[in-house]
């Protein structure tokens, strides 16, 4: 066993698509990773709650089927992720942009995150997420705070989010698959 959950009855109804992408998409409590997934996943906004171990579905987009490992953000679980990293291609890491006073525990989590064995080669696609929230930061101060400019060796992008609205999401994804494509 890989240590690696398998999804409750995998393989049985899956879309057709041309290529297979696992991604674990990861962040703090409270950031959005379900709202995002779901919105993803069938078009619309889902009631959520804290996530407590983790959700799993496929997304069809532009052919290329992406396996989503949605796990949740809460510090007691957090020490759970690196189990989700094995054979992940992309790594989805959403930061709430409102959230200024977890900004710098979302960064620690997130350097801590990329010293990961098994996500040496992983692209990382940060979304900056709640960006219609008055408050929420630019994107240049949040790739400042994350201290995504010290990431050598790693391709990574931060794309603009509303997950209530699906704004960013799939220009996101675009990116993402974009990267993926050229391996």
């Amino acid at each position: 066993a890989s240590g690696r959950p398998e999804p409750a009855g995998a393989g049985s109804d899956q879309p057709q698509c041309s290529g297979r992408r696992a991604n674990t998409q990861v962040g703090l409590d409270a950031a959005g990773k379900t709202t995002i997934l779901y919105k993803l996943k069938l078009g619309e906004i889902v009631t959520t709650i804290p996530t407590i171990g983790f959700n799993v579905e496929t997304v069809e987009y532009k052919n290329i089927c992406f396996t989503v490992w949605d796990v949740g953000g809460q510090d007691k679980i957090r020490p759970l992720w690196r189990h989700y990293f094995q054979n992940t291609q992309g790594l989805i890491f959403v930061v709430d942009s409102n959230d200024r006073e977890r900004i710098q525990e979302g960064a620690d989590e997130l350097q801590k995150m990329l010293q990961e064995d098994e996500l040496q080669d992983a692209v990382l696609l940060l979304f900056a997420n709640k960006q219609d929230l008055p408050n929420a930061m630019a994107i240049s101060e949040m790739t400042d705070k994350l201290g995504l400019q010290s990431l050598r060796n790693r391709t990574w992008y931060v794309q603009a989010t509303c997950a209530t609205q699906g704004t960013g999401l799939y220009e996101g994804l675009d990116w993402l698959s974009n990267e993926l494509s050229k391996r």
